[in-house]
């Protein structure tokens, strides 16, 4: 039986996020533009990308590799932003489309998302804590 009281869990943070894409060349292309960096590692069907203050890694993944043919799901990936809103209209103006529009969750938590130009969600927020523990 696991101990559900300890507050230790094995995860200790977001090591990397991986998107599809059935036009990887296409993909980097786009997130280079995004992200203002080329990909620090590239290999056959697959980039990645180090962004932000933790050079956190976003990894595209040729969509012909996704297991079993199925396509990826569930969760939406926020990455903080300083500008919220000039982030969200900088992303559709580069071919994303809007999935949920910049939204006041309260707190000083605002969040936003699109639909990449390869089907995936990406999250955009504003979120204090995040502010709090980088600014510490």
């Amino acid at each position: 039986m696991t101990d559900t009281t300890s507050t230790y869990s094995g995860f200790r943070g977001l090591a990397n996020v991986s998107f599809f894409a059935d036009d990887l060349d296409a993909a980097r292309t786009w997130y280079t533009e995004v992200f203002g960096v080329e990909p620090y590692f590239v290999r056959e069907g697959y980039v990645e990308f180090r962004i932000g203050d933790h050079l956190d890694e976003l990894g595209i993944i040729d969509r012909r590799y996704v297991p079993d043919g199925g396509g990826p799901s569930g969760a939406v990936v926020s990455w903080h932003v300083d500008d919220l809103a000039g982030t969200f209209d900088r992303l559709i103006a580069l071919g994303a489309t809007e999935h949920e529009g910049v939204r006041e969750r309260g707190g000083g938590f605002i969040t936003a998302s699109v639909v990449d130009p390869f089907g995936n969600l990406l999250g955009i927020m504003t979120n204090p804590h995040w502010l709090e523990i980088t600014n510490a």
